[in-house]
């Protein structure tokens, strides 16, 4: 994708009106992180409540990230050409929205689809706030202001599993969706008062069809795989992940021959950008199973509750807010090297896991020690992939880069709590060990494709 030409910025307000801006871009952000990590821990739950079964699990985990990856760059391009207030406000009323939907779903199909549209207002929202946060603070600023993001949505992401397995237990699941009604509503109002204007470029260009092709690449590959998993591997899955793949074709064609392709084709001629792209699709697929992996071991195997599930995973999450504030200081001297360390504290976290469930032994508190390493693998992981990945594009392909890489980490999380959990649930007696074996298989084969990588991370200025 093209990078987006900057938006004509209004007057500088003030110091305080430019921090109470940040505090709604961060709410939004926040908003969307909750809703993305709640169903790691609510989905057996409300499967089991709308008697959805084990694809209505595995579509909770994948749908919200599909329509968001699928819909990130469009939905940035879109904040280009209208404006990126009127975006913000718009994926923010929508999401909202989407989120009563949720509550008030009375059947499987109608919260799958809540997510999905709930996924594509997400994409409106995000892309918004980094060119909202440029208009507003100078230049020299931006560095202490990006910075806060980090340890906010590292408590967010902490927090997002306890507050979704303390509302279950306390209101059920579904308060945890209506509660969006009090936080997007709150935001939505911050947000029309404080949000600068800005008029929008009209010319600025979409690729609808390219995103067209990209949408139904991942509805063919993630029905084939639920569908296969829970009725049997008959001819329809096979014909799904077939037409999957034809659209994926129909996709890479695109992007060669569009005015605005959604990734640029210049992108992946550079042999560091494109091991790391694929090096981070692998991860983040498999890291993105693993949680849902324990979250159903500790939920369906041991008879946790959605409570102390959300607990037993707490040090993961904590692991990866620690490694992730420590490796921020230290990427620069290890470039790639970080990465390697990263994937093997994942690889040691996972092969534990897969020991202790192996021998029974993966309960109680035994289970924080595993949680823990995988997550601090992962923090150091997160990204450090992208930084290292973009050590080697030019400056002016920098905001193309980061979003594609943005938008293939989602879609990646989509495939990911698919496929691993369809291994789960075909092998139900071992399904968490089989799981976990292919989690570590996937993680070792991306040890060996960090030599591929650019040796430096990008340079933070």
């Amino acid at each position: 994708m093209s990078t987006p030409a900057p938006l004509a910025a209004p007057r500088a307000p003030s110091q305080a009106r430019s921090w109470a801006v940040l505090a709604v871009i961060l709410a939004a952000e926040v908003l969307d992180l909750l809703d993305s990590t709640i169903t790691t821990i609510a989905a057996p739950t409300i499967a089991a409540d709308l008697d959805g079964g084990e694809p209505l699990i595995q579509w909770l985990g994948a749908g919200y990230a599909l329509s968001l990856g699928v819909l990130l760059v469009v939905g940035g391009r879109l904040g280009d050409r209208y404006g990126r207030r009127n975006l913000f406000l718009i994926g923010l009323a929508g999401f909202t929205l989407a989120s009563v939907a949720c509550g008030l779903a009375p059947a499987p199909a109608a919260i799958v689809v809540a997510r999905l549209v709930q996924g594509a207002f997400g994409a409106l929202i995000i892309p918004q706030g980094f060119g909202i946060l440029s208009a507003v603070f100078p230049r020299e600023q931006l560095g202490k202001v990006f910075s806060v993001f980090g340890p906010v949505l590292g408590l967010s992401a902490v927090a997002g599993p306890i507050l979704a397995g303390l509302l279950i237990e306390s209101f059920g699941w579904r308060a945890m969706f209506l509660i969006n009604i009090l936080l997007g509503g709150a935001a939505m109002i911050a947000a029309v008062k404080l949000l600068p204007k800005d008029d929008g470029r009209p010319g600025a260009s979409l690729d609808g069809l390219g995103s067209l092709y990209l949408g139904a690449t991942m509805i063919g590959l993630l029905y084939g795989l639920i569908d296969g998993s829970a009725h049997g591997w008959t001819l329809v899955p096979w014909l799904s992940m077939a037409a999957g793949l034809a659209f994926f074709l129909l996709f890479c064609r695109r992007q060669v021959t569009a005015a605005a392709p959604l990734i640029e084709p210049s992108l992946l001629r550079n042999r560091g950008f494109t091991s790391g792209l694929v090096l981070g699709v692998a991860f983040f697929a498999a890291v993105s199973g693993l949680l849902y992996v324990l979250s159903l071991y500790l939920q369906h195997t041991l008879g946790y509750s959605p409570k102390q599930a959300a607990f037993g995973l707490a040090p993961l999450a904590a692991g990866i807010v620690i490694a992730s504030v420590a490796c921020h200081r230290l990427i620069g001297r290890l470039g790639r090297r970080l990465i390697l360390i990263g994937l093997l504290i994942t690889l040691a976290g996972t092969t534990l896991a897969l020991v202790l469930v192996s021998t029974g032994s993966l309960n109680g508190w035994v289970v924080a020690l595993p949680a823990l390493i995988i997550g601090l693998g992962m923090g150091t992981c997160f990204g450090t992939v992208y930084d290292v990945t973009m050590g080697d594009i030019d400056p002016e392909q920098s905001g193309s880069a980061s979003g594609s890489l943005a938008a293939v980490q989602q879609l990646a999380n989509a495939i990911g709590a698919a496929a691993v959990t369809t291994v789960y649930f075909q092998t139900h007696a071992g399904g968490a060990a089989r799981s976990l074996l292919v989690v570590a298989a996937v993680v070792l084969v991306c040890c060996g494709l960090v030599r591929l990588l650019p040796r430096n991370a990008r340079p933070h200025g």
